[in-house]
């Protein structure tokens, strides 16, 4: 896998949002091995921008570590500064669900509604809602109104 290119631009950009980051995966003395490779890919996966700290004093074999990762994981190498590196790889977009590629679906909401005194206990009240409905604080049920469009769209359409 080659590794992502980025422009001066978008890696300025990117090690403005990392210099906040802590380190999120650790090299030891045995170097780049299975489990850190797979350590990383999980931490890109989850957070798209990563600090990696590299505990080796030799600068080359940091670089070469920088590389390797970026190769591996099919990453972009954003800074190599001291014993820290950094990469980014796009976050993958999450798989949809059935319901979701459908649209929304019913679901069943708690509507609680307290007595006028307060000797009572509060009633508890399931109700199915739909897609074009919500529940107002009150607790009633209303449906959305449909998006008022200006007359020059419509006569485009």
């Amino acid at each position: 896998m080659a590794a992502i290119t980025l422009t001066p631009a978008e890696r300025k950009h990117l090690r403005g949002q990392a210099h906040h980051l802590e380190p999120v995966v650790l090299v030891g003395a045995d170097g780049l091995t299975a489990a850190v490779i797979k350590e990383a890919d999980a931490a890109l996966k989850a957070h798209a921008l990563i600090k990696v700290r590299v505990f080796s004093d030799d600068r080359d074999a940091r670089a070469q570590a920088l590389t390797r990762l970026s190769e591996a994981l099919n990453a972009a190498p954003v800074q190599h500064i001291g014993k820290l590196l950094v990469l980014w790889r796009p976050r993958p977009e999450p798989a949809r669900s059935v319901h979701e590629a459908r649209g929304p679906v019913p679901r069943v909401v708690k509507i609680l509604k307290f007595s006028k005194s307060g000797n009572h206990r509060p009633q508890i009240k399931k109700v199915k809602v739909f897609g074009n409905q919500r529940v107002t604080p009150g607790g009633s049920i209303k449906r959305a109104k449909p998006r008022a469009t200006s007359v020059k769209k419509k006569a485009v359409d």
